[in-house]
């Protein structure tokens, strides 16, 4: 562990465009995009209908038409396209789809349909990778996604009434605790920061998009010391880990290949200077955090056991075990400990299983604890 005095490291720039339908998103990323590099390095992932050819006019730009199903992987495929042809800005435009289009996690959640928090388990990481998949890219990223307007229920004066809460973005929340900056365009297409870490726009009137803003946007990216590469192998082999943070997929990948995607970081392996490092040895590594990657973070700390209570009457409350992705509560019987998962106790009699459906899933409920 290091202390340093902060400085500004090279970077690449993370930028959301948020606005209703006709507020400019797809004409303002693509002549934001100008001012960053030049056309032919220009991609947009376009899930539009086409909009994305509408302004081909502007210049050579290169074009990728996703069409349903919007699933993460998808996504995730077109992103790695336009990487490896060499592609320095990418448009995603937009984002909605993989959230809220057709074969998006939405309708694959509600398609998945039995437990809600266990099918949350199995979406989330495909969500999180498509995040992920932003967040390492080496190119330049603008995603634009679709607002809306949201609604509430509120009680006033003893009635039940619904009130309108102002627009909301079209997307898993959080996303926009992940850019560098992010724009709401106004139907008049005059935008303004709702987030501004380049500190270059935040404060500032509503104001038209243009190169120009590209222009400034790409100086800022390009100055300061140059980023340093990611950590290299051998330090992934280091007790000090988080392995809380690592996918199995993640580790999967560490093991086959010798560049991966960990956490925030892009691990690259390089020649080691002081000890051999093989896939046997990241093979005992990845044994070593195994049982801590089924954590899943959308999960209830708790839930009722539906077959026993504490002597006071109140639920005996099953906490998650994120080891064995279950749920359990104990009890001493003897010198032994025993647990239950809602099926109750070792060789009691239950006669109502059927109620534990609803809480816990039959899958992990054929794990011992």
């Amino acid at each position: 562990m290091e202390l340093r005095r902060a400085t500004k490291s090279q970077s690449k720039l993370r930028i959301g465009m948020a606005g209703t339908s006709g507020s400019g998103k797809t004409y303002s990323s693509l002549l934001m995009a100008s001012g960053m590099t030049s056309w032919d390095k220009i991609a947009i992932i376009d899930t539009e209908n086409g909009s994305a050819d509408l302004y081909s006019n502007l210049g050579p730009y290169n074009v990728i038409t996703l069409t349903a199903p919007f699933s993460p992987e998808r996504y995730i495929e077109a992103i790695k396209t336009c990487e490896q042809a060499g592609m320095e800005v990418i448009i995603i435009d937009s984002i909605t789809h993989e959230w809220d289009g057709t074969g998006g996690i939405l309708q694959i959640h509600e398609q998945l349909g039995g437990n809600s928090f266990t099918a949350w388990g199995k979406l989330t990481p495909r969500h999180n990778a498509f995040i992920q998949a932003i967040l390492q890219s080496p190119a330049h990223i603008i995603t634009t996604v679709r607002r809306k307007q949201d609604y509430a229920m509120e009680t006033v004066d003893g009635k039940v009434k619904v009130q309108k809460q102002g627009l909301k973005e079209v997307t898993r929340e959080g996303f926009e605790y992940e850019l560098t900056l992010s724009f709401a365009l106004a139907q008049n297409h005059l935008a303004v920061a709702s987030k501004d870490r380049t500190g270059l726009f935040m404060d500032r009137p509503e104001f038209v998009i243009s190169s120009e803003t590209g222009k400034q946007l790409i100086a800022w990216a390009n100055s300061g010391t140059p980023a340093k590469f990611a950590p290299t192998m051998p330090a992934m082999v280091q007790e000090d880990i988080r392995p809380d943070e690592y996918s199995r997929a993640q580790i999967k990948d560490v093991i086959a290949s010798d560049t991966a995607a960990i956490g925030t970081e892009t691990i690259t392996r390089q020649e080691p200077t002081k000890k051999e490092i093989t896939k046997e040895t990241l093979q005992a590594q990845a044994e070593r955090v195994k049982p801590l990657l089924t954590k899943n973070a959308d999960a209830p700390a708790e839930i009722p056991c539906p077959l026993h209570t504490k002597q006071d009457g109140s639920p005996m409350m099953m906490k998650y075990r994120p080891a064995r992705d279950v749920y359990s509560h104990a009890r001493k019987d003897g010198a032994n400990w025993e647990y239950c998962q809602g099926k109750g106790f070792p060789g009691e009699e239950v006669l109502n299983n059927k109620q534990t459906e609803s809480l816990v899933d039959q899958a992990s409920n054929d794990i011992p604890f």
